[in-house]
């Protein structure tokens, strides 16, 4: 597929690598975590393997969802241009000061929509997102590591749709089933990331066995698994998730497939 536009598929998601996510959704092609940044060193991080299609494959893009900006694993320098060269870009408050004016940043429970090609709209709903360990050193704002977002996709007729972003804490998932007790499908990023100097080398991510426990507390029928590996810090990859999904009794749920591969956002 190197010069072959991705072809439509309303209802349908494909992760392309690191929690580079495409989702058509009610008419729309929405992005969520731009990164097209090649293979090579971003820091203090190592990206491993590039994106399975480029962000030209992609075509006209409505929405790009951002669930934080601070870290290149989830918006690297061509994710960045890709993002605020979007039609409407949606992130958390402080990655919105960053940005720009482009930007539109929501604290969490707030919400935006975005108009449908065939008329209705979209809703966007911010959730929270713990970027560690519940008992991890917080920053002066009140935030483990940074300022991180989920997002709630909604709309009449439309599977709900949860993007987790990087989030390690079962307790907020537990949260946003209770808050929206209706998730159809999520996007979780697993993979347990780590990094030796935060947080005693515990997870800034879900690891493969708190995956499974919050598929489990959102009744989600269709759980694709994103961001666990494109990177040097994921401990865990693939056949990790599959094992744990499985000594849950919950594989049915878990859609893992080669990168650049379409799920049925519907069971």
């Amino acid at each position: 597929m190197a010069d072959q536009e991705l072809v439509r598929r309303e209802l349908h998601a494909t992760v392309l690598g690191g929690p580079t996510t495409v989702l058509d959704y009610g008419g729309l092609r929405i992005v969520s975590d731009p990164t097209f940044d090649p293979p090579g060193g971003q820091g203090y991080l190592t990206k491993t393997e590039g994106p399975a299609l480029t962000a030209g494959q992609l075509g006209a893009v409505d929405l790009v969802l951002v669930s934080h900006d601070e870290h290149p694993d989830n918006l690297d320098a061509a994710g960045r241009a890709f993002a605020l060269a979007a039609p409407a870009l949606v992130t958390c408050p402080g990655s919105a000061s960053r940005l720009g004016e482009r930007a539109t940043g929501l604290a969490s429970w707030a919400a935006a929509t975005v108009p449908r090609p065939g008329g209705g709209e979209v809703t966007v709903t911010a959730v929270p997102a713990v970027h560690g360990p519940e008992d991890g050193e917080r920053t002066a704002d009140g935030f483990v590591n940074c300022e991180v977002t989920g997002f709630v996709l909604s709309g009449d007729g439309l599977p709900t749709v949860y993007i987790s972003g990087d989030n390690a804490s079962i307790a907020t998932v537990a949260e946003i089933a209770r808050r929206m007790p209706r998730i159809d499908a999520a996007v979780l990023h697993m993979g347990a990331a780590h990094v030796p100097a935060k947080f005693q080398d515990r997870p800034l991510s879900l690891d493969s066995v708190r995956a499974a426990a919050a598929a489990a507390v959102l009744a989600a029928p269709v759980v694709l698994a994103a961001h666990y590996d494109g990177w040097g810090h994921f401990a865990e990859g693939r056949d990790r998730i599959a094992t744990a999904f499985d000594a849950a009794g919950l594989s049915s749920r878990l859609r893992a497939p080669e990168h650049g591969t379409w799920t049925s956002l519907t069971a």
